[in-house]
């Protein structure tokens, strides 16, 4: 009976202390980020398709609008050149999620949408030389469109880079860090810094206000 009740005995601690090695190695794992930095890795990448989405459906106005414009103003080649220009080359520039570690290729993509956005405000420009493009309905809703969806690049940029902020800071801090390094070989990922003055939305009020 001793010697039944000792094995007894002994498989019983076999067992908790395969238990406690098991909770041990899972609490180990969920303190270096296994789960976290995944999650945070995803929603950055999220809130990227989010920002590519908006920029996208902001290129899909500049056809129409370069149309609407050289109808009114014919003069205006010059500006309607370099919108065109600009909107080929910052559609031509991708920037895929896995990309978004790499500092160079991200600032090459902004570049290229913050060169759109410059040639875009020379519309403003052109609509004060031209009182017939004021009047032109297609033309005020146009930019009506444009100036939405550059508030919507705004707020898609502000929540890509929360994420950015918040995805750098687990991989870099003890002890996800460890997880980051050891397990997924992770880096950090480039946050969106557009050109000075790129994130202001055309300001449609004063251009058909007059003021």
């Amino acid at each position: 009976m001793t010697s039944r009740s000792d094995g007894s005995n002994l498989t019983v601690r076999s067992t908790l202390v395969r238990s406690l090695v098991v909770m041990a190695a899972a609490f180990t794992l969920a303190s270096c980020g296994v789960n976290k930095i995944p999650t945070a890795e995803e929603n950055a990448k999220a809130k990227w398709a989010d920002v590519q989405a908006q920029y996208q459906r902001r290129a899909d106005l500049v056809p129409n609008l370069v149309a609407t414009v050289q109808a009114a103003g014919k003069q205006e080649q010059g500006t309607l050149v370099k919108v065109t220009e600009a909107r080929a080359k910052a559609t031509s520039v991708t920037l895929s999620a896995e990309d978004l570690t790499d500092p160079a290729k991200v600032k090459a993509y902004q570049d290229a949408q913050s060169q759109l956005s410059q040639a875009l405000r020379g519309f403003t420009s052109i609509a004060e030389a031209y009182p017939d493009l004021k009047a032109n309905e297609n033309y005020v809703t146009l930019m009506s469109q444009l100036e939405g969806s550059d508030n919507r690049i705004t707020v898609a940029l502000r929540d890509y880079n929360a994420a950015v902020q918040s995805y750098n800071t687990i991989i870099r801090t003890f002890p996800d860090m460890i997880g980051a390094k050891i397990i997924y070989g992770a880096k950090p990922m480039a946050p969106f810094q557009a050109a000075t003055g790129a994130d202001k939305a055309p300001e449609v009020g004063k251009i058909f206000n007059g003021s």
